[in-house]
């Protein structure tokens, strides 16, 4: 089962991630194979970390809900909250088998959440940009909740367009980066 996780940081928690960040790596190092994607994003500056991004494919929810909070900078404070939800990887594949490599343009998390009817179920005509993409659903997977999306874009208005704007109650736009050791 692949789940969504979006730890998003609290604020001036820079320090303590700098701090905490082998153990971190050290930490993401046991899930090397089970992970689809992953990365953080950032405020406008481009430098200020928001949040962690990790899509991964575990067992069942509780192993996902010990992977989000077992996570050392969850542990000690750095993220003001978890978005966690199941997900469904539209495109089959992870980030390091997407066509356009780690580098060359902005890239961007999109998170559609939506009260609504189900929206965006198929993968967009233009998938030339897309590096991850899929549902968000409940923990037992058959409820909608929005949409993820890890797309590469000229700018933040351009990566939300992969969604169905008027079908959601936000779009939401983040920088973000291809994550992992070098």
């Amino acid at each position: 089962m692949e789940f969504f996780c979006y730890h998003r940081d609290r604020v001036g928690s820079l320090p303590l991630r700098m701090e905490l960040g082998e153990a971190h790596w050290a930490y993401m190092d046991r899930y090397e194979a089970e992970l689809v994607a992953r990365g953080p994003t950032f405020a406008a500056d481009g430098e200020t970390p928001t949040g962690s991004v990790h899509i991964v494919d575990l067992p069942d929810a509780a192993a996902a809900r010990s992977f989000a909070f077992d996570e050392l900078n969850y542990q000690a404070g750095a993220y003001r909250d978890v978005l966690l939800r199941r997900w469904r990887n539209l495109l089959g594949r992870t980030m390091w088998e997407f066509p356009g490599g780690r580098t060359d343009c902005n890239r961007y998390l999109v998170l559609g959440l939506g009260p609504g009817p189900e929206a965006d179920l198929q993968i967009p005509a233009d998938q030339d940009e897309l590096i991850a993409y899929g549902p968000l659903l409940s923990d037992d997977g058959n409820v909608w909740l929005g949409t993820a999306a890890l797309v590469r874009a000229s700018d933040a208005e351009g990566a939300r367009a992969v969604l169905s704007r008027e079908r959601y109650a936000d779009v939401e736009a983040h920088a973000w980066e291809f994550g992992g050791r070098r």
